[in-house]
């Protein structure tokens, strides 16, 4: 399989689109479920980048395999992977969110699997997106195996401070996550906030319980950067159609006329 003309230039797509005020979707694909590459193609030709990972069950080899399936489909998209863990780190994505789980009890969540990675990570060429995860309400199995002192709906000072301290601490991009399938999501009022909070040099990440055109709307103008979808993909691929029409829809409006006020 050639390689991926999308290596080293994730970030840059990203970040392009966001100073053009566009949102982004990402496609969240888990290799330890069945994935009907064909039925998603839709989806995925239109998503901004795929995720690909899991938090139980998953190989290098699952993550190769479902990758050189999508590109052979023609899925012209840059793979990033989104690891649970050290046996999601696979040589055919391109680019990998680099996550410290801020909110762990566990520091082998916070540092411990990023210090064993790193050399995995410079021998394979991945692109590095340096990116703290966050984990709020249910949390689901992420929340559950990473040991995420979760932080509750309805304190979103506490989702804030965590995305400042990232800033701080420099990471360029941060994952806000209901939890793959969680019932609720993250309330606009959350984003609105943390977005007022940390300003607009934080790509922002926002993903779990999105099932709707509208939620996803809310979320976005509240000042998310991409949304992730994921459980909706296989469930229902028309829904999530609808969705990413709606995404890419932000790519035809005036920059200046986002997020309105937001300090930075």
């Amino acid at each position: 399989m050639a390689r991926s003309t999308w290596r080293g230039r994730v970030k840059k797509l990203l970040l392009e689109r966001k100073e053009k005020g566009c949102k982004s979707f990402f496609a969240l694909l888990d290799p330890d479920k069945p994935i009907d590459i064909n039925k998603l193609i839709p989806i995925l030709t239109r998503a901004t980048v795929v995720l690909i990972g899991g938090s139980l069950g998953v190989t290098p080899y699952d993550i190769d395999d479902l990758i050189t399936r999508a590109r052979e489909a023609g899925i012209d998209k840059p793979f990033v992977l989104f690891p649970g863990g050290l046996n999601n780190i696979a040589a055919n994505a391109d680019a990998i969110l680099y996550m410290s789980l801020l909110n762990s009890l566990d520091p082998y969540w916070i540092i411990g699997a990023q210090v064993a990675a790193a050399p995995i990570v410079k021998r394979l060429g991945l692109e590095v997106l340096p990116t703290a995860y966050i984990i709020v309400g249910e949390g689901g199995a992420a929340g559950h195996v990473g040991r995420a002192q979760t932080i509750p709906l309805d304190k979103p000072e506490l989702v804030a401070a965590y995305t400042l301290a990232a800033k701080y601490l420099g990471m360029q991009f941060v994952y806000l996550e209901a939890g793959s399938g969680a019932h609720t999501h993250i309330p606009p009022e959350t984003v609105k906030l943390t977005r007022k909070v940390v300003g607009n040099d934080v790509y922002l990440i926002v993903g779990g319980g999105i099932r709707d055109v509208d939620t996803a709307l809310a979320v976005l103008e509240a000042g998310a950067d991409a949304i992730v979808i994921g459980t909706l993909l296989e469930r229902q691929p028309e829904k999530a159609t609808e969705i990413v029409e709606t995404v890419n829809s932000y790519c035809s409006r005036d920059a200046s006329t986002l997020h309105p006020d937001i300090s930075s």
